[in-house]
C-alpha cells in the first residue's frame, strides 16, 4: 500500500471501532482510535499471518496488551478478511467471539486473554523465547501496549528479561497517546522518559510521531535488524484521533462517541479496504518427538524422601521422555529441585530470576506455542503472581505451576515463606487442578498425570523428608483419594493431605492403642475432590475431621466440604488447620504450635467421639 491507502485504511480503523463500539453502547473507540496508524501499518506491510492457518509455524505472534482497545483488532480482522461485517457489529453481545477484551478462548488468532494491564509484554517475552530457543522459525513477536499499563511492575520484569535474553525477535509499540482512564499519564508525551527506562534494560528504541505511517513503516523495519536487541516503538498519538470532539480530550475512556455518525462523517465515512496480510515463510515446528519410555524414580516404602525432591526426579525423567516439556524457574530451583531438569535439558530450562510474573508469563506464552510448561517457586511466591494466573485461566492456558516449601512445616524460615494460601488461591480460580502429595511415589505420578490435563495445574510440594508409604506401582487418579485405615468399627474419619497424612497415620495409631477406630483418607487431590469417597466416610463413621498445613479458609477443609453442597445433610465437621501467625521453630514445633500434629488430631478425635457419646 502506498501513503494514500494506508492513511486510509488507518481512517478506516478508525471508523469501524467507532460504528463496534456505538452499536454494542459500550467499549473503548478513543483508545482504538489512537493506535489505528500503528495497526493499519503492521498489518499492511510487516505482519507474516495466515488467517486460515492460525497454527501456521511461521506466523508472526501479535499481542494486544491494551485489550481494552479490542474495536481496533476487530476492526482490523475485518479488514484482513477474518471477521465479516455482520460479526463487527455483534461487539460485545451476548454470544458473540468479539468480546469487549481478546480471548483466545473465542478467537483463534488471539495469543493470550489481555485486559489486566502490564501483561501483554511479560508473555510476549515468553512467546518470543519459544521463538528464539524452542520453536526456531524465524517469526516475530509483537506487542501492542498503551502508555498507561508502563506504571506496572511486570512490564519492568519483562523489558529486562527480553534484553538480558537479547530477544531481537520481539518489539513492542507503545502507543503514547498521554491519555489514561481518568486523566493524564504520569509521562504524558515525554517519549524520551520512556526511552531511557528501555535502554536502561537494553532495548533499542525508536521514537516516531505514532500518525505518520510513513515514519511507523520506517520504524518497524528498522525494528527487524537491531542485532540482538528487542526494539520499543514509542509512538506520540493522540487518544481520538480524527474527530475533533474528543481528540486528545479527558473525561472520554470507556465511552462510545457522543455522536458517532457525525464521527463517522468526519473521519470520511465507512469503507471497506480489504488489506492482503503477508503469509508468513515455510516453516516447520522442531518440537522433539517423545521417546515413549519414561523411568520414573522409584522409592521404597519405608524410605524417607521430599516430595519436593521425587518432583525434580519425575520432571527430569518427564522431560527426557518428552521433548515438548519445558521448565521454568523463579531463581530457586536448587530448593524447587527443577535444577534437576535444567541439568538433564539445558535447552529447555528457563532461569526467569525473582520475578514471579515474568515466570508465569513466561509459562502462558510458551504454552501459547504449544509446549507445556512447568513453572516453579516456593508456593508463598506465586501469590505475586496470582493475577498472571488468574487471566492465564481467562485464556485457558495450559500451564503447570508447583509451589514448593508449602505449609508451617517448612520450620526456622518462618512465615514469610511459608505457603499458607496457596490451595484456597488454586481452587477459586476457574478450571483448575488442585493436587497435594504426600510421598515421593505419588509426588512422580502425579507429576506425569498433569501433563496430560488441561487448564492450570498445581502441585504443592513439600521441603521435608517424609515418610515413603506408597509402592511404585500404585496408581494415583487426578480426583481420587487413598483410604490408608479403614474398619467396619471406624467412629471418624481423619481427611488429610501432604504433610498431615503422616500426622493423621501416627495420630490413628495413638487412637487404635486407646479402643478406638478411626479411618483415614489420603485426600491429594484437592479439586477435584473425591465426592464419592468422602460421602461413604461420612455416611459410615458418622463424622469427619480435616487436618491440613494451611489456612483454614479456601483449603482442604473447605474441599471437603464442596462433597456436600448437593443438598444432603452436611456430617459432622471439626476442621484443624493453621488459625495462629507462626514465628520462626522446627518443624515439629511449628504443626504442634499449628495444632495439626498427630497429638492434636488425637485430641480433637477423643473430643469428638466422647460427645458424640454424650448425644
Amino acid at each position: 500500500m502506498n501513503t494514500r491507502q494506508l492513511i486510509d485504511l488507518a481512517q478506516q480503523l478508525r471508523v469501524d471501532s467507532v460504528r463496534a463500539a456505538d452499536t454494542a453502547n459500550s467499549g473503548h473507540p478513543t483508545s482504538s482510535m489512537s493506535a489505528a496508524d500503528l495497526v493499519a501499518v503492521l498489518f499492511a506491510h510487516h505482519l507474516r499471518y495466515d488467517f486460515e492457518r492460525p497454527r501456521h509455524p511461521g506466523n508472526d505472534r501479535l499481542i494486544l496488551s491494551k485489550g481494552h482497545a479490542s474495536p481496533l483488532l476487530y476492526a482490523a480482522y475485518k479488514a484482513a478478511g477474518a471477521v465479516s461485517e455482520s460479526e463487527l457489529l455483534t461487539f460485545r453481545r451476548e454470544g458473540s467471539r468479539l468480546e469487549g477484551h481478546p480471548s483466545p478462548r473465542r478467537l483463534p488468532w488471539v495469543e493470550t486473554a489481555t485486559g489486566s494491564l502490564g501483561q501483554g509484554l511479560p508473555v510476549g517475552v515468553g512467546v518470543a523465547l519459544a521463538g528464539k530457543r524452542l520453536d526456531r522459525t524465524g517469526y516475530r513477536v509483537w506487542v501492542l501496549c498503551g502508555d498507561s499499563e508502563l506504571a506496572e511492575g511486570s512490564v519492568w520484569e519483562a523489558a529486562e528479561h527480553a534484553g538480558y535474553e537479547h530477544l531481537d525477535n520481539l518489539t513492542v509499540i507503545v502507543d503514547v497517546n498521554r491519555l489514561g482512564q481518568r486523566g493524564p499519564t504520569r509521562h504524558g508525551h515525554d517519549l524520551d522518559a520512556y526511552a531511557r527506562r528501555f535502554q536502561a534494560f537494553g532495548w533499542h528504541t525508536v521514537e516516531v510521531d505514532g500518525h505518520d505511517v510513513d515514519a511507523v513503516d520506517r520504524a518497524y523495519g528498522e525494528a527487524a535488524s537491531t542485532g540482538g536487541q528487542p526494539t520499543a516503538i514509542l509512538a506520540r498519538t493522540l487518544k481520538g484521533k480524527g474527530v475533533d470532539s474528543v481528540q486528545d480530550r479527558e473525561g472520554l475512556h470507556g465511552k462510545p462517541l457522543p455522536d458517532a455518525g457525525e464521527a463517522i462523517a468526519e473521519l470520511g465515512g465507512v469503507r471497506d479496504h480489504h488489506v492482503d496480510v503477508r503469509p508468513p515463510p515455510a516453516a516447520r515446528m522442531l518440537h522433539a518427538v517423545s521417546s515413549g519410555h519414561l523411568d520414573l524414580p522409584r522409592f521404597e516404602i519405608g524410605d524417607e524422601a521430599a516430595t519436593r525432591d521425587a518432583f525434580g526426579q519425575a520432571l527430569a525423567a518427564l522431560g527426557g521422555a518428552r521433548g515438548d516439556v519445558v521448565a521454568l524457574d523463579g531463581e530457586v530451583g536448587d530448593s524447587t529441585r527443577a535444577e534437576l531438569f535444567a541439568k538433564e535439558h539445558p535447552d529447555r530450562y528457563f532461569e526467569c530470576y525473582i520475578a514471579e510474573q515474568q515466570l508465569v508469563g513466561s509459562a502462558v506464552g510458551m504454552a501459547a506455542r504449544g509446549w507445556v510448561p512447568y513453572a516453579t517457586t516456593f508456593a508463598a511466591f506465586l501469590t505475586r503472581a496470582h493475577d498472571f494466573v488468574r487471566m492465564a485461566a481467562v485464556s485457558g492456558s495450559g500451564i503447570n505451576l508447583v509451589g514448593s516449601h508449602a505449609g508451617v512445616s517448612i520450620g526456622q524460615d518462618g512465615p514469610s515463606q511459608m505457603g499458607l494460601e496457596d490451595l484456597a488461591m488454586f481452587r477459586a480460580l476457574y478450571g483448575t487442578t488442585v493436587l497435594y502429595p504426600c510421598d515421593a511415589n505419588q509426588t512422580a505420578k502425579l507429576v506425569v498425570a498433569m501433563a496430560g490435563l488441561e487448564g492450570i495445574r498445581y502441585l504443592r510440594t513439600s521441603r521435608g523428608d517424609s515418610p515413603v508409604i506408597y509402592s511404585p506401582t500404585e496408581e494415583f487418579p487426578v480426583g481420587g483419594s487413598k483410604v490408608l485405615r479403614a474398619s467396619s468399627d471406624d467412629r471418624l474419619t481423619i481427611v488429610a493431605a501432604g504433610v498431615t497424612v503422616h500426622e493423621a497415620l501416627a495420630a490413628a495409631d495413638a487412637l487404635d492403642g486407646e479402643g478406638i477406630q478411626v479411618r483415614v483418607i489420603d485426600l491429594y487431590s484437592v479439586k477435584p475432590v473425591d465426592r464419592a469417597t468422602l460421602r461413604e466416610a461420612a455416611e459410615e463413621t458418622g463424622c469427619l475431621v480435616t487436618v491440613e498445613d494451611h489456612r483454614e479458609e479456601g483449603g482442604l477443609g473447605d474441599a471437603v466440604l464442596d462433597a456436600f453442597t448437593d443438598g444432603r445433610p452436611v456430617p459432622r465437621l471439626a476442621r484443624l488447620a493453621v488459625r495462629t501467625m507462626p514465628g520462626s521453630a522446627s518443624p515439629a514445633e511449628q504443626l504442634r504450635a499449628a495444632g495439626i500434629d498427630a497429638q492434636s488430631i488425637a485430641a480433637a478425635a477423643r473430643l469428638l467421639v466422647e460427645t458424640a457419646v454424650v448425644r
